[in-house]
């Protein structure tokens, strides 16, 4: 594997709370931070990495998750626009991210999702996810959108997550 692992950026970081750039330009540069996106979502254990987790503001997310029938799925998406079904059924699992490092809670996400977008040499893209990986394509969406996903649970929830996470931190 190429790129270079980088660190991940925490909530609070303001490249995390505003919506991220669009990409312009599908050159080397994107293809080198794309390379480093796996490499850092590798290294940190992830299944879904957006760009500004790392401290980029352009619209780029990486992927390398199971959909529900347990096939892994691996792919970037560039300038994503999600599109949810009409008919929601909920998934209510469990939900985390590495920029809310240590604790989950459980967020109801649909459990179908897709996004459209680009590859990451410019080429039209539709991705269609099940499962695990219908709640990536939207949590990572919502990354570019400057929305981590404690900002969609209830202010108690969301304190008690931040409250463990700063435990969890204090402990290491």
């Amino acid at each position: 594997m190429t790129g270079t692992a980088r660190p991940i950026t925490i909530v609070g970081t303001p490249v995390l709370h505003r919506p991220c750039r669009p990409v312009e330009e599908f050159d080397d540069a994107l293809a080198a931070l794309v390379d480093d996106m796996f490499a850092s979502m590798y290294a940190a254990e992830g299944v879904g990495l957006a760009a500004n987790q790392i401290g980029v503001d352009l619209r780029v997310f990486v992927y390398d998750c199971p959909d529900e029938d347990g096939v892994h799925q691996k792919g970037v998406v560039v300038n994503p626009t999600l599109e949810l079904p009409e008919h929601r059924h909920l998934d209510h699992g469990d939900e985390g991210c590495l920029s809310v490092p240590g604790p989950h809670a459980p967020l109801a996400r649909p459990d179908r999702a897709a996004v459209t977008g680009f590859d990451v040499k410019g080429s039209p893209i539709t991705v269609e996810g099940t499962g695990l990986l219908a709640r990536c394509l939207q949590h990572e969406t919502d990354h570019l959108n400057g929305k981590l996903y404690i900002d969609r649970l209830s202010a108690r929830a969301r304190k008690k997550v931040l409250k463990e996470m700063e435990a969890m931190r204090a402990e290491a």
